[in-house]
């Protein structure tokens, strides 16, 4: 099944939670609201015309600076977002999904943005999860076992986040 038709499916189902397909860089991803997720992916994993059985990987991108080329053509606010790479191994196709976060929760700096948990889809979002959480700040409610998986316990900050500040170091040892 085409990806259009793929958006057409969750729309039906989801309604105005299915935002509708961009097509940054030539690959195209469907885009739906956070509150939809699980919703979406259960579908796209459970449909026998889609089955979607397989979660590659979840990556996270900042877009802390504004982009001249976009901002004169549409309102655009710095963001993060979530790129779910899919594959149906079923029907040998792949497929992403992207879920757009504004950079903080309610606007206030240091409350990380929030989306629910996609790891009673697919057991292997909760490595993805706590990777993304880890080192870019996005919390996922709902997941089993949240916590840094990369950096230690007691490290500040998440590291691939654009205002990120390397400390000089840590526990005594230099950084950098």
């Amino acid at each position: 099944m085409e990806i259009a038709g793929v958006a057409e499916r969750l729309k039906a189902r989801l309604g105005g939670l299915v935002e509708g397909l961009q097509s940054p860089g030539g690959d195209q991803a469907i885009v739906v609201a956070a509150d939809a997720l699980p919703e979406a992916c259960r579908l796209l994993r459970d449909d026998p015309d889609l089955r979607f059985e397989m979660l590659n990987c979840i990556t996270a991108v900042d877009y802390l600076q504004t982009d001249p080329k976009k901002v004169a053509k549409t309102p655009w606010q710095p963001h993060l977002e979530l790129l779910y790479h899919l594959s149906s191994l079923t029907h040998r196709t792949r497929l992403v999904l992207k879920v757009m976060l504004p950079r903080w929760q309610d606007d206030v700096p240091g409350r990380l943005p929030r989306v629910p948990s996609v790891s009673g889809v697919w057991r292997a979002a909760e490595w993805h999860e706590r990777e993304v959480y880890d080192l870019s700040g996005v919390e996922f409610f709902g997941h089993p076992d949240l916590r840094r998986i990369l950096c230690p316990e007691d490290w500040d900050g998440h590291p691939l986040r654009k205002d990120y500040q390397m400390p000089k170091e840590y526990h005594g040892i230099r950084v950098r």
